[in-house]
């Protein structure tokens, strides 16, 4: 049948439909299809699962009696309670005078301060975890040697392996969420408020903390309440500092479930709840805050003048620099040290130098070299699907080419406020077995990476998504082409900055990503954090530092790299 034939074939307004047909909304379509694979199935999946029983797969509330009324697993839950409750205000302590100082004073090398949160940042919090028991491990670290040698007391002068020590160490990774959140709460404050209360007779600290910081609060529990999830749901540094110390908390009860014999169906009930959690907090901020009438940015014209520390500058930058040192420079030197000698514990002497531990990590050994391969390559994959979909859907969002594009955008920021440990549990529970049979591959980790990270590359693309206009791309449809045309030729050429940056804002994350691998990962499926947790629990301290500072070097360089190409700070830029 010729295509005019076919025309003639059709009712009047089925011609008319046809021809306005775009059939690039099959593309779409398919889209949206893959972002239903990524972040719905996983969840429907981990649903059904908890109500199945480990015997016959039946339907059964037995796996959420056995976790909401043993007294074990009720005890991790307030345990987890108090120490993601304790890392949010002691983050809260470390950050804000930190963001102050750099946003709103003249304190001097406020740029190098800004590297150094990054820098705590890219280091991840398992790996400083390991850096801190070579530093205060009660036994064998160096301030307690000293503390021994220079005081003669016996016992430790800190402890890693207690809840305050966890609390301290899970801290000094997490603060950058907080300094993000309040640096850009201060950078967008006008100074007309203050200078209002300054006109009135108020001095400078009467003036921050009455008028300021009330008015940079919200901005601040924003990341406070990020900083509590992220610690409710970490996995890494309790698995490093509080198995040893044999504190309780969820992610280690949901570990438990993983071991022999192997329960993903008590997992699922005892990991729902992580969602609720996150949900509700995620609503009471903006119930609490809805109701609040500040206003930080006017339409007008606004200047922001920096206040005149004087000599307190200086207290303010060595305040700044201690943080700093204690969450990235001390552990540095600690790490580095071990990985450069034959055995760290004993002193540093020419005898005790050696290169073997990096010779035996790349060459050597088979487990690293594999793990460092899977790592690259599923980080890689996962940063490209990542961005190709977070571009897709923006596009959609922008456009309004499907009438569910708001629920596609909604959909992409899901993960966000699905824990990463859940994730990986969803995983497991869709795809680990029929038809899929996805269990011990790649393929399994990448969308899972792909996934936990797709609200970043989303975020990223729709605010470079908002800035093109249109018309670019009705002109190439005017012309004749199609949709996918205007998207290859205009809108990816304009976009290549924002492209390049989404990319590197969730390649660097899933390098160290440790959570969302966990239940996923078999012997050759080995990702580097998995192998950096192994060799903690085996305390093979060297070789683990060798394999640490190897990809926190490459993470550095492809940072570098990344904003040569890209002309900016990708990972400090506001979004």
């Amino acid at each position: 049948m010729t295509r005019t034939s076919f025309f003639e074939s059709l009712p009047g307004q089925l011609v008319v439909a046809y021809r306005q047909l775009d059939l690039t909304i099959l593309v779409w379509i398919v889209i949206a299809l893959a972002l239903a694979f990524l972040t719905v199935n996983p969840v429907l999946s981990l649903l059904v699962d908890s109500f199945r029983s480990i015997a016959d797969r039946t339907f059964t509330l037995q796996n959420y009696v056995s976790a909401f009324t043993s007294p074990v697993k009720l005890s991790a839950v307030w345990t987890t309670a108090l120490y993601a409750a304790g890392v949010s205000i002691l983050t809260a302590i470390l950050a804000v005078p930190t963001a102050w100082a750099v946003s709103r004073t003249d304190m001097p090398l406020k740029g190098f301060v800004r590297v150094l949160v990054l820098g705590s940042f890219i280091l991840p919090s398992y790996l400083g975890a390991v850096a801190w028991i070579l530093i205060a491990g009660p036994n064998s670290g160096w301030l307690n040697i000293a503390w021994r040698y220079l005081t003669g007391f016996e016992g430790a002068l800190i402890n890693v392996y207690s809840f305050s020590g966890l609390v301290f160490v899970t801290a000094l990774y997490s603060y950058a969420f907080v300094f993000v959140f309040a640096s850009d709460g201060f950078d967008r404050l006008s100074s007309e408020m203050e200078d209002a209360a300054n006109i009135l007779g108020a001095g400078p600290v009467r003036t921050t903390l009455r008028i300021t910081m009330p008015l940079v609060a919200p901005a601040i529990i924003g990341g406070m309440i990020v900083t509590f999830l992220e610690t409710f749901t970490l996995f890494g540094t309790p698995a490093i500092l509080a198995l040893p110390a044999r504190i309780n908390v969820m992610t280690l009860e949901l570990w438990s479930y993983f071991q022999y014999p192997v329960n993903p169906y008590g997992a699922a009930a005892y990991a729902l709840p992580l969602i609720g959690i996150t949900c509700l907090l995620f609503l009471l901020q903006r119930l609490y805050f809805g109701r609040k009438g500040y206003v930080t940015i006017s339409g007008k014209t606004t200047e922001r003048r920096l206040i005149a520390l004087g000599k307190y500058k200086w207290v303010f930058l060595g305040y700044s620099l201690a943080v700093s040192a204690l969450a990235l420079g001390l552990p540095l030197v600690a790490l580095t040290q071990a990985a450069f000698t034959t055995a760290w514990g004993r002193k540093l002497s020419f005898d005790n130098l050696t290169l073997e531990n990096f010779r035996y990590a790349l060459f050597e050994n088979d487990a690293t070299v594999n793990a460092i391969a899977n790592t690259a390559l599923y980080s890689s994959a996962a940063a490209t699907l990542a961005v190709i979909l977070s571009l897709a859907v923006a596009y959609v969002v922008a456009r309004r080419l499907l009438p569910f594009a708001g629920t596609l955008g909604m959909l992409c920021m899901a993960p966000f406020v699905i824990p990463g440990i859940v994730i990986a549990i969803g995983f497991y529970s869709a795809y680990a077995n029929a038809p899929f049979y996805l269990y011990g591959t790649g393929a399994i980790i990448i969308i899972a990476f792909t996934t936990r990270f797709l609200p970043i590359a989303y975020v990223n693309s729709t605010a470079g998504m908002k800035s093109l206009n249109p018309e670019m791309e009705d002109a190439v449809r005017i012309l004749g082409g199609s949709r996918i045309r205007a998207l290859r030729s205009v809108v990816m050429p304009l976009l290549k900055g924002s492209i390049a940056g989404s990319w590197m804002l969730v390649f660097i994350p899933a390098i160290r990503e440790l959570s969302s691998a966990l239940f996923l990962i078999t012997p050759n499926t080995k990702v580097v954090s998995i192998l950096i947790l192994d060799y903690s629990q085996g305390a093979n301290f060297e070789i683990l530092s060798a394999i640490g500072l190897i990809t926190l070097v490459a993470s550095v360089c492809i940072y570098l790299i990344s904003r040569l190409l890209i002309g900016r700070d990708v990972m400090l830029r506001k979004q």
